[in-house]
């Protein structure tokens, strides 16, 4: 990797669990639940089982956009994940993600309750439930669709290619980092060269490809995610950065951002979500101060 370390793949891949650094205990090469473990059920229809991770927080904005738009229907319980712990390999979650990633979901309203897992299914599905972020005219809808998808494409080279080897990896090597920088950066000026005019990634209206989006790409010029602000030089994409802050100030995003948040500020976790008074009652602050624990704790 750097010119005199280099490695040659055997004929046949053997794993090695101990060359897993920080996530070898959870990353494995086969699928399938680890454990038995029922997963909790709370009163609502629509029961998510997540993590407020990028990936998480799109669905978690999703519903409370949704109900401060007043679709109570969209009233949900949201419990966390907790995947650094093997959470997302138990059964019950394997069930309704045999992927074994969060987040996932199931709506009880219907007489058979339905599945539903991969944020960018999730985002759909509730769009077209709701008649509601997505819009209904085929072009426009043909846009949003091309950008949300072109989020889901995207990821794996912000999350797992750059946010891997730039700060998760047992060892910084140069090759993949400039590797993932280079298509990091690349993402970030098409979605600059998009954005410079126009409101929101899809056209003049707030969608579901900018609740897809912004979770990573706003967030990360924001300063929120590896710490890597400074290194990609985020400030250079201005039209990104002004999109970010005004996805940011919407107090539907903030509230999605806080549930099944398990690390950070106290005041922003929402370690379980069942009713819209736990923003004011059951942030980790608040629980911390009465001396007591969330449910799942």
């Amino acid at each position: 990797m750097n010119g005199s370390d280099t490695y040659t793949p055997p004929k046949v891949w053997a794993w090695d669990q101990e060359n897993g650094g920080e996530f070898a205990r959870i990353n494995r090469p086969v699928a399938g639940a680890t454990h038995d473990k029922e997963l909790p059920v709370g009163r609502h229809p629509i029961q998510l089982y997540s993590l407020a991770t990028p990936n998480g927080v799109k669905v978690t904005v999703m519903l409370e956009e949704l109900l401060a738009m007043g679709h109570s229907g969209a009233e949900y319980d949201s419990w966390p994940i907790r995947i650094n712990e093997g959470d997302q390999f138990g059964s019950g979650f394997v069930a309704i993600n045999p992927n074994s990633k969060i987040p996932a979901m199931v709506d009880r309203s219907a007489r058979t309750p339905i599945r539903v897992f991969e944020s960018g299914s999730i985002l759909i599905y509730l769009a077209e439930k709701f008649g509601a972020f997505l819009p209904t005219d085929p072009a426009e809808r043909a846009e949003c669709l091309s950008w949300l998808f072109w989020q889901v494409g995207s990821a794996p080279y912000l999350g797992g290619g750059f946010g891997h080897f730039y700060a998760y990896a047992p060892a910084k090597f140069r090759y993949p980092i400039d590797r993932f920088t280079m298509e990091v950066k690349r993402q970030l000026d098409v979605l600059d060269r998009r954005l410079a005019g126009q409101g929101f990634v899809a056209g003049r209206d707030y969608t579901i490809a900018d609740m897809a989006i912004w979770p990573w790409y706003g967030q990360l010029v924001l300063g929120r995610l590896y710490n890597a602000a400074e290194f990609l030089d985020v400030g250079s994409y201005e039209h990104v950065s002004r999109w970010a802050q005004i996805i940011d100030a919407r107090p539907a995003v903030r509230r999605g951002r806080m549930v099944n948040n398990t690390f950070g500020e106290p005041a922003m976790q929402l370690h379980e979500r069942h009713d819209a008074s736990d923003f004011e009652s059951r942030t980790q602050d608040k629980v911390g101060q009465r001396g007591g624990t969330s449910s799942s704790d």
